[in-house]
């Protein structure tokens, strides 16, 4: 068990680490079950706020006369700014750990809601976005590090934890948009700035159970096992990963921007009836989302990866020519098994470099972000040239792409 080959938080190689906890001793303490609360609720807190963008696109596209286009360019404007600056601060926090940053960062968010409340004009509106894609970009690497901090050695579970926090708050947005920002109008936004305060709060006092943990000393050596893959086969592994993720969020995201459009456009259904239909997408991802990190800890991440992206491309090829009961119920499982591959991805990462820790971890979150909000302006942009019925043609091949992972190399034992 002392073997110095498993490679934990505790070795990585940046010069602020958690020290005198050894792989071995966590695991036989068992995940911080308060602290994994607490951030997953953090997580839960900041996406909510962030899926508000998304959920108020019909609000903002009738009373600023925009097109498919623009609204991509508002999903841009926020994911873009996540995506860029997440490895950033990833790569400086591997370097010199800040416990207050994520509360400080939330502020940005908070910010940015009472300027989307009040924007009245469209660049305003996307310097908005961009403010709580700030908040974003500072929230998740450091985030993702304490829950790993606390996860006790169950390394897919913790991440699942977190992810099912922020999972479920991508789900709120169009729900509370629903009963609240359609019948109160684009100010009502404000109202959610609250919910920025309240995370404030959790994340300081998640920040001073940090704090006393980081201690600066040398900078330690991680010994390779001598199983692990060469340094080629982990750089061909991360960017088959990255093709995953692509593949995985670039669906997600053309669902999440665009379905109540589709709905609307090829049911008639209502707006607020089409959010509702976006919530049960959006509550399946987290359930799946959920499942798949604690299946990964037992079956291997591989499997999971393997089954979670091919296992959903039935279903979304089945998805466009479905009629709206069916395609209630396609969205639910294509939510629960695609979702299901997200923590095996970024886990799968930071162990392939894990004296990298912070960067991996922002680069992936900001791989993701940049690719939801740069396929949102395409498919948009694709949408006014054609139809949203055919975006969703094209996109239901996406998942063929987890042919990939065929190229992805076995782990040792201890780390898969």
């Amino acid at each position: 068990m002392n073997k110095p080959v498993v490679v934990s938080e505790e070795t990585l190689t940046e010069p602020v680490v958690v020290s005198d906890v050894s792989p071995a001793a966590a695991r036989a303490a068992g995940p911080a079950y308060i602290v994994l609360a607490g951030i997953s609720f953090s997580h839960f807190l900041n996406d909510t706020m962030q899926s508000l963008i998304a959920s108020v696109y019909p609000i903002l596209k009738d009373t600023y006369a925009l097109d498919f286009a623009q609204i991509g360019m508002i999903t841009l404007a926020f994911q873009f700014t996540a995506s860029l600056l997440q490895p950033v601060v990833g790569h400086y926090t591997d370097k010199k750990a800040q416990p207050y940053s994520l509360a400080i960062g939330m502020a940005s968010t908070f910010f940015g809601l009472l300027l989307l409340s009040a924007a009245h004009q469209y660049l305003v509106i996307l310097v908005a976005a961009a403010l709580v894609g700030l908040g974003s970009a500072v929230f998740h690497p450091e985030s993702a590090r304490i829950a790993r901090l606390a996860s006790g050695g169950r390394y897919g579970f913790a991440q699942s934890v977190f992810q099912l926090g922020g999972s479920f708050g991508t789900s709120m947005g169009p729900v509370l948009a629903a009963l609240i920002v359609v019948p109160f109008g684009q100010g009502s936004i404000a109202w959610f700035s609250s919910i920025a305060f309240l995370a404030i709060l959790v994340l300081w006092r998640i920040g001073r159970w940090y704090a006393p943990q980081i201690k600066a000393k040398k900078t330690a050596t991680v010994q390779a096992h001598p199983d692990a893959p060469s340094s080629r086969r982990v750089a061909l592994a991360l960017a088959v990963l990255v093709a995953l993720l692509f593949s995985k969020q670039l669906y997600v995201s053309s669902l999440s921007s665009y379905y109540i459009f589709y709905l609307i456009d090829r049911f008639g259904v209502s707006t607020q009836a089409a959010q509702i239909y976006l919530f049960l997408f959006l509550a399946a991802n987290a359930v799946g989302a959920f499942v798949g990190g604690p299946l990964g800890d037992r079956f291997g991440r591989k499997i999971v990866i393997w089954i979670s992206i091919l296992g959903a491309l039935p279903f979304t090829l089945a998805l466009p020519y479905a009629g709206l009961v069916a395609s209630a119920v396609l969205s639910v499982v294509i939510g629960l098994i695609i979702s299901s591959t997200t923590s095996s991805i970024i886990v799968f990462a930071q162990e392939l470099v894990p004296h990298r820790f912070g960067m991996i971890s922002g680069v992936f979150f900001g791989v993701a972000f940049g690719i939801g909000g740069l396929g949102a302006a395409v498919l948009g942009k694709l949408a006014d040239h054609t139809s949203i019925e055919f975006v969703y043609q094209v996109c239901a091949y996406l998942p063929a792409i987890g042919l990939l992972a065929v190229f992805l190399p076995k782990l040792p034992r201890h780390a898969r």
